[in-house]
């Protein structure tokens, strides 16, 4: 966790007095609208001043603010800007002041991230050519919400964020208790249909007593509250099958999390994220191997899916028998109407194929990164809802090796990884989601995913723990 930094006399008696000061204009200033301002301003102080000078408090506070934070209602961008993009941008500018601390080597996986980061920037240029300055301008804004990723992996495990085993499952504790409560509002969000804080995705379910809104909570829209429970849900699952000394949480603590946490998912109506934690689960039955194991995996499985389908059955029998619904007609129709049962993602699929067989030199070199949404290059606005395809339509053959080999670097750090005791726990969980997270982008663009992204990223960072 954090360690506070002392602080000299002077710097005590010069902060309490800057903060007299500004408490004495709040209470003279007659306007509520400036005595807020100023309230914000001391806040926005006070933040900054901690992030600097308290050890591990922006990097906590970051993670924090990426789950429990909504966009701000502001019309800028497609759903507002989000506080997490300040407190990212103060944790850069801290960890440059402590440049001193910082020890990146020249590893394969850091390496990967480099070559990720470079092709999605390089490939600005031609969103640029072949866009406008507009679109642009917004890809180069994705770029740098995306590079908060692999920021928190190198300030984690290289730089002065770096944590102790004991302070990084203390850590994860505290984001299991937070994403509890973050999968409870999400239900709640669905049931009362509560109104969205900024911009959402405009994701429906269909039901005979309306049209509802599919749960998203405080995300910006639905499967990104669907992958982000998966995350957590493949966490209870690997600490569950720990030795009872070393798990981080007591078990019924945990199976009750998974019930919260299932059941968002459930109310996501992400089928994507459902399969990814049906891949985990399986990767990690492999990984145990115990028949014991296995079979505590597989009950405690049944049990949570049973128990979150009854809950979500008690509150809303409707939506459940859509569910299930929907998930039979998947199965019994997938080789006939694919496209229906994949909702039209072959018919964008081919679009993109298409173009790639008739420009091949564009595609070889990229067309700009997140440009397929929200430009008609190809004739058309194209949502790719495939990771892979995008990443090589917009960046480029580099792009998609950089994608591809950073994919190899995560599942071999997490398998080697996995013998050192220290490290074991966080480098199984990252190992057995990340099986089913590399299947779901078959499914869906996860890396505009930047709110969660960090939070794999610091996971992964304690997987290739150096204590």
């Amino acid at each position: 966790m954090a360690a506070v930094v002392e602080s000299t006399p002077s710097r005590q008696w010069a902060l309490a007095l800057l903060l007299g000061l500004i408490i004495g204009l709040i209470a003279l200033s007659g306007s509520t609208a400036v005595q807020l301002g100023f309230l914000a301003a001391v806040v926005s102080l006070f933040l900054s001043w901690f992030v600097f000078t308290v050890r591990g408090f922006g990097l906590s506070l970051l993670l924090a603010a990426l789950i429990l934070l909504p966009p701000l209602p502001i019309p800028l961008g497609d759903s507002g800007p989000h506080p997490a993009i300040a407190i990212a941008a103060l944790c850069m500018l801290a960890g440059i002041a402590r440049l001193n601390e910082w020890r990146i080597p020249a590893t394969p996986i850091n390496l990967s991230w480099a070559a990720l980061v470079g092709a999605m920037t390089l490939s600005l240029g031609f969103a640029l050519f072949y866009s406008g300055p507009a679109v642009a301008a917004a890809s180069a804004a994705r770029v740098g919400l995306f590079s908060t990723a692999p920021f928190v992996f190198l300030t984690t495990a290289y730089g002065p964020d770096h944590q102790s085993p004991r302070e990084a499952v203390r850590l994860a504790k505290a984001l299991f208790y937070i994403a509890i409560f973050a999968a409870a509002l999400g239900a709640i969000d669905f049931f009362f249909q509560l109104p969205a804080p900024a911009g959402f995705g405009p994701q429906f379910v269909w039901l005979d007593s309306g049209v509802f809104r599919r749960a998203q909570g405080l995300f910006y829209e639905s499967s990104t509250l669907g992958n982000f429970c998966a995350f957590f849900l493949v966490m209870a699952a690997v600490a569950l099958t720990e030795p009872k000394d070393r798990r981080p949480l007591p078990a019924m603590l945990l199976c009750a999390g998974a019930a919260v946490l299932a059941t968002a998912l459930i109310l996501s109506y992400s089928r994507a994220s459902a399969g990814a934690v049906i891949i985990s689960l399986i990767t990690l039955m492999l990984l145990r191997c115990s028949r014991r194991e296995i079979a505590k995996l597989t009950f405690l499985f049944a049990a949570g899916a049973a128990a979150a389908v009854a809950f979500s059955a008690f509150l809303w029998p409707e939506f459940t028998q859509s569910y299930l619904t929907r998930l039979g007609f998947s199965l019994e129709n997938l080789w006939t109407m694919p496209d229906r049962v994949f909702s039209g993602r072959l018919g964008s699929w081919s679009v993109i194929v298409s173009f790639i067989q008739n420009h091949p030199w564009q595609s070889l070199l990229g067309i700009g990164y997140k440009t397929l949404p929200y430009s008609t290059y190809l004739g058309t606005s194209v949502i790719a809802d495939n990771t892979y395809l995008s990443t090589l339509v917009e960046t480029g053959v580099p792009g998609l090796a950089a994608l591809l080999s950073l994919h190899a670097c995560i599942f071999a750090l997490c398998w080697r990884a996995r013998r050192n005791a220290r490290s074991a726990f966080f480098a199984t969980w990252m190992f057995c989601f990340w099986a089913g997270e590399s299947v779901q982008m078959l499914f869906g663009d996860l890396l505009t995913y930047w709110r969660i992204l960090p939070i794999f990223c610091w996971v992964l960072a304690h997987a290739n723990s150096r204590d």
